[in-house]
């Protein structure tokens, strides 16, 4: 039996960064015309932050393995998987070439975790330039952060 296919679109948001954040996320699978839209936002984060976890909650959605071509504004999120940036950290006891502490581990932690369920290949696009499923996760997350913000008032 065939995996399902899966687009994923996501999108983080924080104003100011670092600050009230927000993430969106678009699913599409194809073969069941399925289309779900998710988000949420944190009160206290940074913009690098909310990109993993709109990826996080997007894959953690997937109720089975699926192949997902994942699509992101955030060269540092793609990057980390396809420049192999984690394994690089990894080896290093989760230190940058500098020898800093890596930022964000234990997202990175959570994202190896949800990404081995599924064969993810990770894409780049290029933010507020008109595409319509990067728009759409953008106002999504500009909603949630802007809703979290009322709501923590």
């Amino acid at each position: 039996m065939s995996k399902t296919k899966v687009e994923i679109y996501t999108d983080g948001a924080c104003s100011p960064n670092p600050g009230v954040g927000g993430w969106g996320a678009i699913l599409i699978s194809s073969k069941h015309k399925i289309r779900t839209e998710i988000s949420g936002a944190e009160g206290d984060s940074t913009n690098n932050r909310m990109e993993m976890t709109a990826a996080i909650k997007a894959l953690e959605a997937l109720k089975k393995p699926c192949v997902v071509d994942l699509y992101t504004d955030s060269s540092y999120l793609k990057n980390a998987f396809e420049q192999k940036w984690l394994n690089n950290w990894k080896n290093k006891g989760w230190r940058t070439k500098g020898g800093d502490p890596v930022a964000n581990k234990d997202l990175w932690l959570r994202l190896l975790e949800v990404s081995q369920n599924h064969e993810v290949s990770w894409y780049w696009v290029k933010g507020h330039s008109g595409h319509p499923e990067n728009e759409r996760c953008d106002e999504l997350a500009v909603k949630a952060r802007k809703e979290w913000s009322k709501s923590a008032k």
